[in-house]
């Protein structure tokens, strides 16, 4: 797959590439972004530390996507996200909506992305609540492309 660029951030991202042989995210030619599912852990925090708080896990979750995107040099972040699935440990209420809601609009305020939401027995971490994984398409660069 000679074609294909993975990505992983510093810290907790490298580690993992290193440590479980998987990378944060890939280009997929032309213009495919995906993004391996991300946690409310903080980055560059390789103990894996995460926040017994819901909102905060969630905040960051979205932080690190944003972090990914950037690595993987997406022109426009989340601007060019169109696909979110959501995992979620424990119910799904209307904290869990709330906080979801508020990140998507802020990382996203001028356009709403396809939305699949799943409720989980676990995920990567015993202290996970939530684990979030984007797929984006990167506009194509019309100077670029003419000359």
């Amino acid at each position: 797959m000679s074609n294909l660029q993975y990505y992983a951030y510093d810290g907790v991202g490298k580690q993992v590439a290193e440590s479980m042989g998987y990378m944060q995210a890939v280009r997929v030619p032309p213009n495919r972004i995906e993004c391996s599912g991300q946690g409310g852990w903080i980055p560059q925090n390789t103990d894996w530390e995460v926040s017994d708080d819901l909102e905060v896990q969630i905040a960051q979750a979205f932080e690190n996507i944003d972090l990914t995107l950037r690595t993987a040099n997406v022109k426009g972040g989340w601007n060019q996200v169109f696909s979110i699935k959501s995992y979620h440990v424990g119910p799904i209420d209307e904290l869990v909506f709330a906080a979801m809601k508020q990140n998507m609009a802020k990382w996203m305020p001028n356009h709403k992305p396809i939305w699949t939401m799943l409720g989980v027995a676990a995920l990567g971490l015993p202290a996970m609540k939530v684990e979030i994984d984007v797929v984006a398409i990167e506009e194509e660069d019309k100077e670029a492309a003419a000359k």
